[in-house]
């Protein structure tokens, strides 16, 4: 069994379109959560969002490539270039070594919308342009990452809802780990076009604290009225120890293990029992105690059900010493994204020596009152944390990661 390392992440999000100013972000406490009145004016009932401008690629692609792309896609190109760069690869070495991609991905709404608005205008499907049906397809950020750097080894994309990004660096750690591949670029994007939230608006499982939208993500807290979309993209290189050590690569971090499970009860509420087996399995897989996780960066979206649940999940497993954050209350819920944003926090957390707040937290309820949720940045230096990412229909993930020393 092969060891598995990071040797660069990239981020593209709304705390910041790089490391540098994702990480000063989390160590200031600051949100980049606003309000949308464009939402509003659609109709939705929560006009905020963790909103995510899109990047100008012209110049970095060129025209056939552009069109290819979503705004996701984009997200994850310009994440994935920053993590190549630390990792110190680029295309010559891609086409020279075999390198694979999974993607966490799991919805394409403005093209798909967008196409049928143009058929239905028009009665004419050969109007809506050669570009769109890469598009509109969950893989469009595998299929286009792996074409655009000449990638030539594994290519898919997991849908596996709010712990898409998870899964996919956990199925990236497993085939490096097997001997499958050398090395995988690994992560997850999200949309956060108007068009792609109002199903979830409808559910009524957005805050709808619209007059301070900074204060609106609120995990753990008891005056929690929701979750707040975001998005962007995030991008972790993994590769085999020796891979890395063979081309004289800065090793970041070790996956240590990956945890996983389904909940088989209901296709959205959580569930506590659920949750403890995926953290189980992912401490089990690192060979490692409870006691030795030194940070949890919990999935914690700001909803009433789904904070308690993964509290008192939490505190089975670990007890309530053990540090507490979640990043959503600054991001809010990055969706697909996050379960691969998430590790990049954390990662910068640890090279950084702190760990960042869960902003907005000042009335625990009876589940969170039993942890350590950290209401302000912590200044501590850290080796092994563990990130939870739980997704509907009671898919879960947990990764464990260790600092390289």
């Amino acid at each position: 069994m092969n060891r598995v390392v990071i040797t660069g992440i990239g981020i593209y999000s709304s705390l910041g379109m790089n490391r540098e100013e994702v990480t000063k972000s989390l160590f200031e406490g600051r949100s980049g959560i606003s309000f949308r009145p464009e939402r509003k004016a659609m109709g939705y009932r929560s006009g905020l969002t963790g909103y995510v401008s899109r990047p100008n690629l012209k110049g970095l692609l060129d025209r056939r490539a552009r069109i290819m792309m979503p705004e996701q896609a984009e997200f994850a190109y310009m994440a994935t270039i920053e993590a190549m760069q630390q990792a110190g690869v680029d295309i010559d070495f891609f086409q020279r070594y075999e390198t694979g991609i999974i993607y966490g991905n799991d919805s394409c709404a403005k093209p798909v919308i967008e196409g049928i608005d143009l058929l239905r205008e028009k009665k004419d499907s050969m109007l809506i342009g050669s570009g769109s049906v890469f598009q509109v397809l969950n893989s469009t950020v595998t299929m286009n990452l792996a074409t655009i750097f000449k990638l030539r080894g594994i290519n898919f994309s997991i849908s596996a809802a709010c712990a898409s990004g998870s899964h996919a660096i956990g199925m990236g750690y497993l085939f490096i780990k097997n001997g499958m591949q050398e090395r995988v670029i690994c992560g997850g994007a999200q949309e956060v076009n108007d068009y792609s939230m109002p199903n979830f608006d409808a559910l009524g499982t957005f805050s709808t604290r619209e007059s301070e939208p900074t204060r609106a993500s609120r995990p753990f807290d008891k005056d929690r009225d929701g979750l707040v979309p975001g998005g962007g993209a995030a991008t972790v290189i993994l590769e085999s120890l020796e891979s890395a050590q063979a081309r004289g690569a800065h090793i970041i971090a070790e996956v240590l293990g990956y945890g996983f499970s389904s909940n088989g009860e209901h296709i959205s509420n959580p569930s506590v029992e659920g949750q403890v087996r995926s953290i189980h399995r992912t401490l089990k897989d690192a060979g490692m105690s409870a006691a030795e996780v030194e940070y949890v960066n919990a999935h914690a979206t700001s909803t009433p059900a789904g904070d308690g649940s993964e509290a008192e999940a939490i505190f089975e497993v670990f007890g309530g010493k053990v540090p507490v954050s979640s990043t959503k209350s600054m991001t809010g819920h990055e969706c697909w994204m996050a379960g691969a944003s998430e590790i990049v926090y954390s990662l910068l957390m640890m090279q950084h020596g702190f760990m960042a707040p869960n902003i907005n937290f000042e009335h625990p309820d009876e589940h969170s009152a039993k942890i350590n949720v950290l209401p302000e940045t912590l200044q501590r230096d850290f080796d092994v944390f563990l990130s939870n990412s739980f997704g509907f229909g009671g898919t879960n993930s947990s990764l464990i990661l260790r600092k390289w020393k």
